[in-house]
């Protein structure tokens, strides 16, 4: 919701990021950014160079919040590290069911731009999933998956990733639920503390 009391770089990315999460980058044009914003076009361009800088904008935005929103889930749920994973999966479970959700952010811009591979945007959406990565990594190092910590966070993103794109094409979020599922699975057979966890190790999959 863009703030009417907030500096006017803000709530143009406020004004951006209801637009551009809700109905797609390419289907929102800079007038309409300027007319949610309640601004003119030109000091809209004053800001932003161009919409392409204002949708690196907007995904910049995004970064952070949802890194400590994914961490605070973390910190928040009860058990082991395989099951404060399995949370994160099942919160993220529950946002899709939101009648508002429409998928990752991140993701759907870089299908939207998928011909573009410079775009400031795209780098931008790559430097937010590196940063979950690494969280993850870093978790799972504190854990004691120390040799196939980095292996594993991978799988991770890609069971998250993976459940956002299934999620968005049925319409389904019980296929989160699958993937938090399939990442307690994961964790439980990785190696901790430098002892093959039972069923199949993660260096194997």
């Amino acid at each position: 919701m863009t703030r009417p009391s907030a500096p006017t770089r803000e709530r143009i990315i406020d004004a951006a990021s209801a637009l551009f999460y809700g109905e797609g980058i390419r289907a929102v044009s800079m007038d309409a950014v300027a007319a949610k914003a309640s601004i003119t076009k030109k000091t809209l361009y004053y800001h932003f160079r161009s919409k392409d800088d204002l949708i690196a904008a907007y995904l910049q935005a995004r970064d952070a919040p949802n890194l400590r929103l994914f961490q605070r889930w973390f910190e928040e749920a009860q058990g082991d590290v395989a099951d404060k994973i399995r949370s994160v999966f099942l919160r993220l479970a529950a946002s899709a069911r939101h009648r508002k959700w429409k998928g990752c952010g991140f993701l759907r811009t870089s299908v939207e731009l998928f011909d573009l591979p410079g775009h400031p945007a795209i780098a931008a959406g790559r430097a937010h999933k590196r940063r979950v990565e690494d969280w993850i990594c870093i978790v799972l190092e504190s854990a004691g998956y120390d040799q196939d910590a980095r292996v594993l966070a991978r799988q991770l993103i890609l069971l998250m990733d993976g459940g956002f794109a299934v999620v968005l094409l049925h319409r389904d979020a019980s296929y989160m639920e699958s993937a938090a599922d399939a990442a307690v699975t994961l964790l439980r057979a990785g190696v901790m503390d430098g002892q093959p966890g039972e069923g199949i190790s993660a260096t194997s999959l």
